[in-house]
């Protein structure tokens, strides 16, 4: 059967954002707040495994590792939240490179008519401004783009593809996801959506049965085979 639309997910799969964008604003906005933390690649690599969102990770280290109340650790959320995203949007996300294969593949989506939509445990503001500065040409074609905002992506039942599959007007088995985990791959296929892993250097060596296919980049993929759906 040949798809009728093609999910894309962000952080790890379009970009190298958590290494070079995620992770640099977060320890950059902590050096603003005064807190004395800064998160090394090889420590924050364990917290995406084990934690979901850096609000949710800096929660934990000021859980165990500072006298703090609830109320003082949500304020600190607060800011951090608005300062991090800020120096992510404005400073970091610009210098980021799209991972190999990205545009020749989204380019040949476009070609086939096929939608195209994101669906990211990211906030959407990040999402657009990723798309208007890396992917600007194609930005018209992404609808819709789900983020933290609309639902939870990696629930035990895939909501966010559900919902998203519901909005492009498709069966979730006439999409196809591209994700770059053993997490996002689990919620594309708990909302019955076939899914290509394309890992990185932090998800090479996570688990990725049921996959389609699962590659290093997207410059591996048979392009015309995978778009009609004849993998």
């Amino acid at each position: 059967m040949q798809y009728k639309a093609v999910i894309f997910d962000v952080d790890g799969t379009l970009a190298n954002t958590e290494r070079y964008g995620h992770l640099p604003a977060s320890n950059e906005a902590f050096k603003k707040m005064g807190l004395p933390i800064k998160w090394e690649w090889e420590y924050f690599k364990t917290l995406m495994k084990a934690i979901q969102g850096n609000a949710n990770r800096l929660r934990g280290e000021l859980e165990r590792n500072f006298t703090l109340s609830k109320i003082e650790i949500e304020s600190i959320i607060i800011e951090f939240e608005v300062l991090k995203k800020g120096l992510y949007i404005h400073k970091y996300l610009p210098q980021l490179q799209l991972r190999k294969g990205v545009i020749q593949f989204i380019e040949a989506v476009k070609s086939t008519g096929l939608k195209m939509a994101i669906v990211s445990t990211s906030y959407e503001a990040q999402i657009n401004e990723l798309i208007k500065k890396q992917l600007a040409p194609y930005y018209n074609n992404f609808n819709p783009i789900l983020g933290k905002e609309s639902g939870i992506k990696t629930g035990v039942d895939g909501v966010l593809y559900t919902i998203c599959a519901n909005k492009l007007g498709v069966s979730p088995s006439e999409c196809l996801a591209i994700v770059d985990s053993e997490v996002g791959l689990k919620a594309a296929l708990k909302a019955e959506i076939p899914t290509i892993v394309t890992y990185n250097e932090y998800t090479k060596d996570e688990d990725f049965k049921g996959a389609l296919e699962v590659h290093p980049s997207l410059e591996a993929l048979d392009f015309d085979k995978v778009l009609n759906g004849t993998n």
